[in-house]
C-alpha cells in the first residue's frame, strides 16, 4: 500500500519543439529507478501527445512490439523485468462501477508504474499523482509542457528527468 505524503507542488514549464524532444524526455524519465513505483497523470486535449509520450516512455523502458492506446480497453498492462506498468485511458470511463469491476483499486494499490490519460474522468477514484504532465499542442510538432510534482517521488523524477533532457532554448 502506498503512503501519501503531503508535498508542496513544484512546477516546471518546458517547450518541446518536436517529437524528438518528447522522446528525449521519455528516455530521461525512463532512466530514473523511482519511476518503477510512480503514478503519472497525463492531461491535454485530443491530439496533444499524451499517448505519444507514453509510447516513447514504454519503448525506453524496454517494451517490445506494438504499443497501443487503451482508449477502448481502458487499461493496457505491460510486464517488464522487475516491475509492471499499467497504461490507463479514462476517456470513455463513465460508470464508477467499472472501477471496482475492473479491479482498478487493486492495480493502484499494487507496486508498479501507473500512467493515466484523462485522469479527470476517474476523479475521486485514483490517488494523488506523483507527477502531473500537461501537454498543449502549439503546432503539429511543438508542445508546451507543464510538469507538476505533487510528492517527493514526483519531485525527484521532475528534477532528474529535466536535468538530463533540458528544455529547448528556442
Amino acid at each position: 500500500m502506498r503512503i501519501e505524503v503531503s508535498h508542496p507542488p513544484i512546477v516546471k514549464n518546458l517547450h518541446w519543439p518536436g517529437e524528438e524532444a518528447t522522446q528525449g524526455f521519455a528516455q530521461a524519465l525512463a532512466k530514473q529507478p523511482a519511476l518503477r513505483t510512480a503514478f503519472i497523470e497525463l492531461h491535454g486535449d485530443l491530439g496533444a501527445g499524451k499517448t505519444t509520450l507514453v509510447r516513447h516512455l514504454l519503448r525506453a523502458l524496454g517494451v517490445q512490439g506494438r504499443v497501443k492506446s487503451p482508449t477502448y480497453a481502458v487499461v493496457e498492462p505491460y510486464e517488464l523485468e522487475g516491475f509492471n506498468v499499467w497504461h490507463f485511458d479514462f476517456y470513455r470511463f463513465s460508470d464508477p462501477r467499472e472501477w471496482e469491476d475492473a479491479g482498478f483499486r487493486d492495480i493502484f494499490a499494487s507496486p508498479g508504474l501507473k500512467l493515466a490519460e484523462w485522469p479527470e474522468k476517474a476523479a475521486g477514484f485514483i490517488p494523488r499523482a506523483d507527477l502531473v504532465i500537461h501537454l498543449e499542442a502549439l503546432t503539429d510538432d511543438a508542445r508546451q509542457v507543464s510538469l507538476t510534482a505533487q510528492t517527493p517521488l514526483g519531485a525527484a523524477l521532475l528534477q532528474a528527468s529535466t536535468e538530463e533532457a533540458p528544455e529547448d532554448p528556442a
